[in-house]
């Protein structure tokens, strides 16, 4: 299943060819109100990548997201969903993608997605150190993928992005003074969808952000959803149904 002309991205042809690494990004949603809210972050305006802009946490998958404890390890049909599609990733990998929305989401924003360790502290560093201050380690199990995203060839920055969902009752832990004038976000908003600050976001954004509407229209969150991928091809931004 595909469709085009679903995004104003355009192909642009003033930086070399460069391969998309792999990244994750987390959209907190806070279903407590009448009209669910999602937590989005305003990018500093001297950043490289999208500078000024409206964006959620997230950031490009580190190696010691792969090797860190959880826990709880991520649901099957989560791990399935992440398998979808091509290139083909591990196991390890979809782990590790998850794991690392986690670990951005807690960088930008100081809000940490966790469970009590019960017991020993976590020995946990870098960071990871605002989970093993709290006694926490993250935990992933509670986390849907909403969409796939790869950023069009002729950009500076390329990014194979997974996009994935929770609900803010699974924020365990806040860290504070992340959030300042010189950090990567300057300020954190969160704001009804639908509402007007939405509609200044970058459009890839507005697109995921509009999957995970209709997911909430439906009632609560499942796996067992289709998971749109959004890709450049034959000169046009393309939405297809990620397929085994």
């Amino acid at each position: 299943m595909s469709e085009t002309g679903n995004t104003t991205e355009k192909e642009a042809d003033h930086h070399p060819y460069r391969r998309p690494v792999d990244a994750a990004t987390l959209i907190l949603v806070d279903r407590s109100g009448a009209t669910p809210k999602v937590l989005v972050g305003r990018r500093h305006d001297k950043v490289v990548f999208m500078p000024g802009k409206f964006v959620f946490p997230g950031g490009r998958v580190d190696t010691a997201d792969g090797r860190v404890p959880v826990a709880a390890p991520i649901p099957k049909a989560l791990e399935a969903n992440l398998l979808l599609g091509s290139p083909r990733i591990t196991a390890g990998r979809a782990r590790s993608l998850a794991v690392a929305a986690i670990r951005e989401a807690c960088e930008e924003t100081g809000l940490c997605l966790g469970r009590a360790s019960h017991g020993k502290a976590p020995a946990l560093s870098g960071a990871w150190k605002p989970f093993a201050d709290a006694g926490l380690l993250p935990d992933p199990s509670g986390l849907f993928l909403i969409a796939r995203a790869i950023t069009p060839p002729g950009r500076v920055r390329r990014f194979d992005t997974r996009f994935f969902t929770a609900d803010a009752s699974a924020i365990a832990h806040r860290v504070d003074g992340v959030i300042h004038a010189d950090a990567e976000l300057v300020e954190l908003v969160w704001v009804e969808l639908g509402s007007k600050p939405l509609a200044d976001l970058h459009a890839m954004t507005r697109n995921v952000l509009n999957e995970l509407d209709r997911r909430l229209a439906t009632g609560a969150l499942r796996h067992d959803a289709d998971v749109p991928f959004y890709h450049f091809y034959g000169g046009k931004m393309r939405r297809d149904v990620l397929q085994p």
